[in-house]
């Protein structure tokens, strides 16, 4: 029975030590932490759960083909809703638009609330579509590495019809031609925060990203988003993966150009084949340092995040699960971002309520607030700073927007910052996302799932192709598979 080590056990570490157990490799995932799931867990504090990582689930059958692979029923494992309205967006002039699940009452509520037509938004809806059913294949399911995928009928049919995915516009430029409200070309330029990036440089290709959500659907784990980890935990250990935690390692073993295996806590252990779901950037600096790093890896970076983990003491009726309180000056906001390496003085807040879906994350007529505002990966910033004036400007959004005295109401507070993410998940500069998509040759520049020059070595996770979020990373998971075929 061939082996594999698996570096680290995200999401797309998991998702791939229980793809390569299908095909029968005896797989050991060595994890430095003492947990699983990389940045998806969980925080608990006084009858109040977070989760901590992703929040926007999409794609679930992502995860349930894991299961099925194993001949199991996802359903005994693991379950999830549809959310019947995906986020809902505030402005500061008062305007609340929900993102209905159903398309048409989310149009009807374009129409009613926005100076946009019904037919300018089902348009849209089929143009995204279009654009993902072009670029699923050849982009996000297949390397592009690798030449002969591109003798693939469906990669033959995404590359002939290459004129329809607008990759020579920006995102900001896509979304202008279909809507002149100012309100829905902001709704949809926020998409390319996902992947830590700026609608006004990143490909209009990209607007793939809102099709998952708005067609496709956005979704909740009855449990939380931990709950996807836990589930993967209880199939790994079913079918016979091992994993190790507090598992340092410091070395990925390279000889005549082929990896024989890992060195981890000082110990020598040989395996047949290699996946880092570590950053890439830190798999060659620290476990591979005598490698010449690869171009794709030095790509500029992008965004990150400073959140706030609220326990709120009061109800907001007003919120939904997923809400959006927009800035007043959108070009401002990616400009700092980018180019000043700052937050902007009317930063757009992200604010998550999970306990609007799963009543026990939080005590009866109280809320489980996630806060979190992009923030510029680290360039010499003073963060203690940072965070202090960027917890202000929230309190002070949030107070006219919601009509509330928000602080009054906080009764616990944790802080994720660049820095914490920089320490607590090996993510380089704290770049959640990676490398940026701000150049219309993105899709291109980001690493390999593999090395050519290093026999028996893959990489996994959202700092590779096909890029970050959930979906992203179990593709990334997909493409290893089909790569050691």
């Amino acid at each position: 029975m061939r082996s594999c080590a698996i570096i680290g056990s995200g999401i797309a570490g998991l998702s791939t030590a229980i793809r390569l157990k299908a095909k029968g490799f005896d797989v050991t995932i060595f994890e430095a932490n003492d947990y699983a799931g990389g940045k998806l867990k969980e925080y608990h504090h006084n009858g109040y759960r977070f989760d901590l990582g992703p929040s926007v689930f999409t794609l679930p059958k992502l995860i349930d083909e894991l299961f099925l692979l194993h001949n199991k029923n996802p359903r005994d494992y693991f379950d999830y809703s549809k959310l019947d309205t995906s986020f809902k967006y505030f402005f500061e002039d008062g305007t609340n638009i929900n993102a209905f699940a159903d398309l048409k009452l989310f149009e009807q509520e374009i129409e009613k609330k926005t100076s946009d037509k019904k037919e300018s938004f089902r348009k849209y809806t089929k143009d995204i579509a279009l654009k993902y059913k072009i670029t699923n294949k050849v982009f996000i399911e297949s390397s592009l590495h690798v030449p002969t995928n591109f003798l693939r009928k469906e990669v033959v049919y995404g590359i002939f019809n290459f004129n329809k995915i607008d990759a020579f516009k920006s995102m900001d430029q896509g979304n202008k031609s279909f809507f002149k409200d100012p309100k829905m070309i902001q709704i949809f330029n926020n998409f390319a925060t996902y992947v830590g990036s700026n609608p006004f440089l990143t490909p209009a290709t990209f607007n793939v990203i809102q099709h998952l959500e708005i067609n496709e659907g956005a979704y909740m784990p009855n449990k939380g988003m931990y709950s996807i980890i836990e589930s993967l935990l209880q199939l790994a250990k079913e079918i016979g993966i091992k994993i190790e935690l507090n598992s340092y390692v410091s070395q990925i073993n390279i000889k005549n150009k082929t990896t024989t295996g890992i060195t981890v806590n000082k110990q020598h252990l040989n395996f047949d084949l290699v996946v880092s779901n570590m950053d890439v950037y830190y798999s060659y600096k620290k476990l591979m340092p005598q490698l010449k790093v690869p171009k794709q890896v030095n790509q500029p970076k992008s965004s990150s995040v400073i959140g706030f983990y609220w326990s709120i003491d009061q109800s907001f009726p007003q919120l939904n699960l997923h809400n959006m309180l927009f800035t007043t000056n959108e070009k401002e906001e990616y400009n700092s971002l980018f180019e000043k390496k700052s937050i902007s003085k009317d930063p757009s807040i992200y604010l998550c309520v999970t306990s609007k879906h799963i009543k026990s994350d939080a005590p009866a007529g109280c809320e489980n607030w996630f806060v979190m505002v992009h923030a510029p990966h680290i360039d010499n910033q003073d963060w203690d700073n940072v965070v202090i004036e960027t917890r202000k400007k929230v309190i002070k959004k949030v107070n006219h927007i919601l009509k509330t005295d928000i602080e009054r109401h906080i009764k616990n507070e944790k802080v994720l910052t660049p820095i914490t993410i920089q320490e607590d998940y090996k993510s380089a500069f704290g770049a959640i996302y990676g490398n940026n998509s701000n150049n219309m040759f993105a899709a291109f520049l980001r690493h390999p799932n593999f090395n050519r020059k290093i026999k028996n070595l893959y990489f996994a996770g959202g700092s590779v192709h096909p890029g970050a979020g959930l979906p992203m990373c179990l593709n990334s998971a997909k493409i290893v598979d089909d790569l050691i075929d």
